[in-house]
């Protein structure tokens, strides 16, 4: 069987890249737009967490250091795109905030909705975001002291055709894959209309077959060798396994449109990096989440020049 090819219209692609700076920053503005600032109270006026936001997004795009990333933010000034361009100083604290966070995952799921109409079958894995931090341990059966690095891990589901990211959780390294399949495809639900899931063998259980299948979509997990057509209360999983058996050709053709999950962290880690500068945790997930954002706009740009079609987040 000749192995399948797919032409890259490469015209599209030269003019976005070329142009994805200002348009990335035009529509990163208009997204941090929705954010609610919070109700002043008492002393000096902070800088407005739409701008801290808008600042932290920018200087992991731009993977400068703080003080060679200013010149974006001037230009960024000048065009409207924000207020006054803060110190250099005080955007590196701005991840260190907590109250970030959620506005963040926020703006990812907002950041994929224009790509809603496009995306039906969606992929699930999970990667890992190497910090600068080290955890240290004596190893009793090699009789030496063992130096390990720490890193975060992400959860994600994204669209396969775009590589678009519509749901994220950050957890510890040593948190299972599983339990958080029905999280992000309740969300992603909310967004889209889900007609496929794909996932490997991490996520093979009858609650992640049930509640992909009561979404109105199809499960495409692979059984493990151990794994029985009992049902066990989950109609879903027993007539899934007997398509798993006696049609597996029809059944991986489906399955192996997970590889695009793969291919979604590999653009995420190539454009802006597989590591975190941050120390704290706190800073070290809105890194990830900023990373992440900045993949779906890329992503838009992209698909912008593919459709030629403009995407506008002003609010009305």
């Amino acid at each position: 069987m000749a192995k399948a090819k797919y032409a890259q219209d490469w015209k599209a692609y030269n003019t976005a890249q070329c142009s994805e700076k200002p348009i990335f920053m035009k529509l990163l503005s208009e997204l941090c737009h929705y954010i609610e600032q919070p109700e002043y109270s008492f002393g000096r006026p902070s800088i407005p967490l739409s701008d801290m936001i808008f600042c932290s997004a920018m200087k992991v795009y731009s993977m400068h250091s703080l003080r060679r990333f200013m010149g974006d933010l001037q230009v960024a000034e000048e065009r409207g795109y924000m207020g006054k361009t803060p110190c250099f100083a005080s955007i590196g604290h701005f991840l260190q905030r907590e109250d970030m966070t959620e506005p963040l995952t926020l703006l990812i799921s907002k950041s994929s909705m224009p790509l809603k109409s496009m995306e039906t079958d969606f992929a699930v894995d999970s990667s890992g975001f190497t910090t600068c931090r080290h955890t240290r341990w004596f190893d009793h059966k090699y009789g030496k002291e063992t130096e390990k690095r720490i890193w975060v891990k992400a959860h994600l589901m994204c669209g396969v055709k775009t590589n678009i990211v519509t749901s994220i959780i950050l957890t510890d390294p040593n948190e299972n894959d599983s339990p958080f399949l029905k999280q992000m495809l309740k969300e992603t639900a909310e967004n889209f209309t889900v007609k496929e899931v794909s996932a490997d063998k991490a996520y093979s259980s009858r609650e992640n077959v049930t509640a992909i299948s009561k979404a109105g979509a199809m499960p495409y997990i692979p059984f493990r060798s151990n794994a029985t057509g009992r049902s066990k209360g989950s109609y879903t999983w027993r007539k899934m396994y007997h398509y798993f058996m006696y049609n597996q050709k029809e059944f991986m053709e489906h399955y192996h449109k997970r590889s695009n999950v793969e291919t979604t962290f590999h653009m995420i880690k190539t454009k802006f990096g597989d590591s975190l500068k941050s120390k704290s945790k706190t800073a070290q997930i809105n890194e990830v989440l900023c990373k992440i954002l900045c993949h779906n706009l890329c992503v838009l740009i992209q698909e912008m020049h593919e459709l030629n079609k403009n995407i506008n987040y002003t609010i009305n």
